[in-house]
């Protein structure tokens, strides 16, 4: 099979994970506290990354070396803190609706990439930006009951998650793929080490089971998705997140009874649709931006 469809299938894998995943957390969350709970992630995380590193070509004190290591540790607490976010998100808003905002991720990315990357975003790309926004206006529906805040929650969190892609980015440019998955985990591990024994609680015996499976679907996942990565471009693999919104959404209906009203799917449709757009014109500038430098 060729790579990039070896990838793509990887890509595949790796998000119907990660909804398992957060279906899970959100599981967790309704009776721990989230940081609790993100902390226990991210020490079998940490330990999963340094295993990665000691074990790649480089080897374990090359993975270390980063030529940005500000960035780097960065951009690992960035993504614990959002991770912590989202749970609450789950908890607060529902599993389909926090995904239906989140769709607008790759718009957010789009937006940040000019002044944090110096890329140029053309007319289109700004109006699917404008379009989406709209779309996920329609997803919240504030002329029905009024701005719930607890939206804001989710916005932070998406706006942190699109923070963390372009930083990773950013990252990228100068330091390995490992490296950057090295600080993720011993970053964010270490970050939330320093508050998350605040919050400890005794958990019960069956939802020690459930941290195992956290546990383990956030390992897979992430590995998955490097091997995507490694073997397909991001423009493709990019997409397969809207996969995980229909996959969350079936689990936050069929599980834990949330409702899918006709302005949240609308809006989504609207969001999903200005995203893969923005996605693929930004594979087309790429594109051109390669053959002119042949």
């Amino acid at each position: 099979m060729p790579s990039q469809s070896t990838g793509l299938l990887y890509a595949l894998g790796a998000f119907s994970i990660f909804a398992v995943q957060d279906g899970i957390s959100k599981h967790l969350g309704q009776y721990y506290p989230p940081v609790f709970v993100v902390m226990l992630r991210y020490w079998a995380f940490a330990v999963f990354a340094v295993i990665l590193a000691a074990r790649s070509h480089d080897g374990l004190k090359a993975t270390m070396r980063s030529k940005r290591l500000l960035l780097q540790i960065s951009r690992g607490v960035l993504l614990a803190a959002q991770i912590v976010l989202s749970i609450f998100s789950f908890k607060l808003v529902g599993l389909a609706h926090t995904h239906s905002i989140f769709a607008c991720i790759p718009l957010i990315v789009a937006a940040l990439s000019v002044p944090m990357l110096g890329e140029k975003v053309g007319w289109r790309r700004w109006c699917a930006i404008l379009v989406g926004f709209i779309g996920v206006l329609i997803i919240i529906n504030p002329g029905e009951t009024g701005f719930d805040l607890t939206f804001l929650l989710t916005f932070v969190a998406a706006f942190m998650l699109a923070l963390y892609g372009v930083m990773t980015r950013l990252a990228s440019r100068t330091d390995t793929a490992m490296t950057s998955f090295f600080y993720t985990g011993v970053a964010g591990a270490a970050a939330l080490t320093l508050v998350g024994p605040f919050y400890w609680v005794n958990m019960a015996p069956h939802d020690w089971l459930w941290m195992l499976a956290l546990c383990i679907t956030g390992m897979s996942g992430h590995y998955l998705l490097i091997r995507a990565f490694e073997l397909a471009d991001a423009a493709s693999v990019q997409p397969f997140s809207y996969y995980q919104l229909v996959l969350v959404s079936i689990v936050g209906v069929t599980i834990y009874g949330e409702v899918l009203t006709a302005h949240m799917v609308f809006g989504a449709a609207i969001v999903i649709a200005a995203g893969l757009f923005t996605i693929w014109r930004e594979q087309l500038t790429a594109r051109k931006r390669r053959l002119q430098g042949l």
